[in-house]
């Protein structure tokens, strides 16, 4: 039996519901790229993100179709590291199509590469994606990973919103017109709502109502979807405060350490004045309760910290608030990383000197400054082994 999310894929840029701002975007770009209109062309590679059924490879298709071009695609397995780049999409970025016009390459779900042993595959799609004359497509559910951040500042984002339940509804009613078919109008509604704007997972739970006698019997489970720190900022900042709001960072794949720093940042773009100041008066607030979890290591004071960050910010609005706001990733975030990279290097380096000279690490840690000047000597860094990064750390002030 084939799948109906096979079977009723779109075949136009028409077909693509709640999703104008993508297709009018894909389209120009790959026109641009086809026409040789590179001054255009800010960045050579669109990365779609959103979460998962909202047409992100779809859409990708839909192009394909539309431009006459053929797609070479690739996963996130086929990104493991840079012997397999080299193999596989080297030569599709150099080979003209045999049939088509044009050519798309399409690197799918790329948010599957994590870990260290995947970063050669990153920074060899980074150089291919240089290299390419052929538009290079992405797709990611999660893009704000960490080993993901120079590809998001070499490629254009194009966000993919969560589909509203009535465009659903409508994109399931067509389906069953073509299928010939019938269920209750309610069964259509709640399988709607229930999927939590993944019209993939609603299409696959509508071939299923179908083959029973009773659809409306059938209990479908609500998508207990991961939210993106995006979505989860906007409904603290815009909606109104409700016991839902309680619940609006558990779905969130962060801790409350990283929150936070996303509302510090982001606070100002939504709040001014009063609001403003609660707001802050608030986070304040979790921060000393922060402060007490990790001395005192009461985590059940995490329930308080909560609150204050997700109610109690989300309280400090007068009234609701409408419009887009593009939300900042948090500077200290960046700082944090860096100042961690650093603590890394100057403790391998303690490490290898404790191990060589049989003192105590966290020794060679408290007296790091007074053996840098040693540590500078290049036969004593050859000793020990010394990795360049290690050399260059040394190198600096601290």
């Amino acid at each position: 039996m084939t799948p109906w999310t096979e079977k009723h894929r779109p075949e136009s840029f028409l077909e693509i519901k709640g999703q104008d701002k993508a297709v009018t975007r894909i389209k120009s770009f790959i026109i641009d790229f086809t026409l040789g209109n590179l001054t255009k062309i800010k960045k050579k590679s669109l990365i779609l993100h959103g979460p998962p059924g909202v047409g992100k490879t779809s859409l990708v298709y839909v192009a394909a179709k539309e431009t006459n071009s053929e797609i070479f695609e690739l996963n996130a397995s086929d990104l493991r590291n840079k012997d397999k780049m080299q193999e596989v999409l080297k030569p599709a970025i150099q080979q003209k199509s045999l049939l088509k016009t044009n050519k798309i390459i399409l690197v799918d779900e790329v948010d599957g590469i994590s870990g260290y042993e995947d970063r050669g595959g990153v920074i060899e799609l980074l150089k291919l994606i240089e290299e390419s004359t052929y538009p290079v497509i992405i797709t990611a559910n999660d893009i704000w990973k960490k080993n993901l951040s120079a590809l998001r500042q070499k490629s254009e984002l194009i966000s993919l919103k969560e589909l509203d339940y009535k465009i659903i509804q409508d994109v399931l009613t067509q389906i069953l017109k073509k299928e010939n078919l019938s269920v209750n109008n309610d069964v259509i509604t709640k399988i709607a709502i229930n999927a939590k704007g993944d019209l993939r997972a609603a299409i696959n739970d509508l071939q299923t109502a179908s083959k029973t006698n009773f659809p409306e019997t059938i209990i479908f489970d609500e998508r207990n979807k991961e939210v993106d720190i995006f979505n989860a900022l906007k409904q603290v900042f815009q909606s109104k405060p409700t016991g839902k709001t309680l619940e609006v960072f558990d779905s969130v794949n962060m801790n409350l350490d990283e929150i936070m720093l996303w509302l510090e940042e982001n606070i100002y773009t939504e709040y001014s004045g009063e609001e403003l100041a609660r707001a802050y008066d608030l986070l304040s607030k979790a921060d000393v309760f922060k402060g007490r979890i990790y001395k005192q290591q009461y985590w059940r004071f995490l329930v308080y910290e909560n609150i204050l960050l997700s109610y109690g910010i989300s309280a400090s609005k007068k009234e609701p608030k409408t419009g887009f706001t593009s939300y900042k990733k948090p500077t200290r975030i960046l700082k944090i990383w860096m100042n961690n990279q650093k603590t890394i290097k100057k403790k391998s380096i303690a490490q290898k000197y404790s191990e060589y000279t049989h003192v105590g690490e966290k020794r060679a840690m408290r007296e790091f400054p007074l053996l840098k000047n040693i540590l500078q000597n290049p036969e004593i860094q050859k000793e020990l082994k010394l990795s360049p990064e290690e050399i260059e750390y040394l190198e600096k002030p601290i």
